[in-house]
């Protein structure tokens, strides 16, 4: 992030990479951070406030349908978020919607390169934590 820059967090979980944005990007810079539940929201905000940040907003929504205007976003972060997706493909389109032209898309994310085994595959616990 550079400063003065608008930046997106797609789930944001418990808000570190929008406080480390928001120091990054500077009083200047605008944080939106986007996660599912009220329940998140209101916990990010929390851990928000107790930095002390003020260019960060939390909202509640659904990857998607991110609740930003198209072509707001100078970038886009999803970190550990993308692979919980089942259509990848509406997720980049949306991606590619909120970011400005020349915008830019950050992902940090697991990749398995070997098969997972079908009792694994079956068991939700291990996919949400």
């Amino acid at each position: 992030m550079l400063p003065g820059e608008k930046v997106v967090d797609t789930r944001c979980g418990a808000g570190l990479d929008c406080i480390i944005a928001a120091n990054m990007a500077g009083a200047d810079g605008e944080i939106i951070g986007v996660d599912m539940t009220q329940e998140i929201v209101d916990k990010v905000q929390r851990n928000v406030a107790a930095t002390g940040v003020k260019n960060v907003t939390i909202k509640q929504g659904i990857f998607e349908e991110l609740p930003v205007d198209d072509g707001w976003a100078d970038v886009v972060i999803s970190n550990g978020a993308i692979n919980l997706a089942l259509d990848k493909d509406d997720i980049f389109r949306e991606l590619n919607w909120v970011l400005k032209p020349g915008g830019r898309l950050q992902v940090a994310d697991i990749v398995v390169d070997k098969p997972i085994p079908a009792g694994a595959r079956r068991n939700i616990d291990l996919w949400t934590g």
